[in-house]
């Protein structure tokens, strides 16, 4: 009998594209010094949106949601911007930069393509994931590795929401495999929501603090890893051995 591959899905938004890359954009309307603070601040309620309108049962596209969160950032430092401005910001998500150990991390998955299926998992629009990963100067030449992009949008609700897990676990066709997926994501709420569902997980912690959640010790990840490079040998590694 033949093993069945191992599903790698790959969180988008912070994991494979750095969402602080939109800070030069930001930087063009207010300057070098305010632009990673609002960064930083959209990136935050742009979240919080997400986990307020599931607690009240209720959903808005992950585009809507990202352009009230910019409105929300700008308006904690009173700065002002016109829907114009507004909405390039909003294309701009469509040419994020991956962070840099991404592309030798999905050159080896290309190598690996006889064990690994891939697959980006997120909470964005099927349009706004579509046209972030081929307008992406570094993800959008590895577009062709991903076998599908799985987004929330069928299922109208926000990670950790368990339905989002089970909608992943059917599009890779793995309900009676959960133990071959793995979700690499560097949102400690999307391993949470991994781990719940019975999946293997990989934590992204690029700054080297571990994790650090206690919530609850059953939401651990599978395993740590300081990029998305040293996620996948791990991964790998742990697959061969098994």
């Amino acid at each position: 009998m033949v093993a069945s591959k191992i599903v790698i899905a790959f969180d988008l938004y912070g994991t494979l594209l750095s969402t602080e890359s939109i800070a030069h954009e930001l930087a063009k309307l207010y300057g070098e010094q305010q632009a990673k603070t609002l960064a930083a601040l959209w990136r935050q309620y742009q979240l919080e949106y997400t986990w307020r309108i599931n607690c009240m049962g209720q959903y808005r596209p992950f585009s809507e949601i990202t352009h009230s969160a910019l409105k929300h950032a700008l308006a904690e430092h009173a700065l002002d911007i016109s829907e114009r401005d507004a909405n390039d910001l909003m294309k701009a998500y469509d040419r994020l930069h991956a962070f840099p150990e991404v592309s030798p991390a999905l050159n080896l998955l290309r190598e690996k393509s006889d064990l690994v299926d891939v697959y980006v998992f997120s909470n964005g629009t099927d349009a706004m994931v579509g046209n972030s990963i081929k307008s992406s100067p570094d993800l959008g030449p590895h577009a062709d590795l991903f076998q599908s992009l799985v987004t929330v949008e069928n299922v109208k609700a926000y990670k950790p929401d368990q339905r989002v897990y089970a909608h992943l676990i059917k599009q890779v066709d793995r309900e009676r495999s959960k133990e071959d997926v793995w979700v690499v994501s560097a949102n400690p709420f999307d391993i949470a929501g991994a781990r719940a569902a019975g999946l293997n997980a990989a934590f992204i912690d690029r700054p080297g603090k571990g994790w650090i959640d206690r919530l609850d010790e059953t939401s651990r990840p599978t395993i740590v890893a300081s990029g998305v490079e040293e996620a996948v040998k791990t991964i790998l590694s742990t697959t061969n051995s098994s």
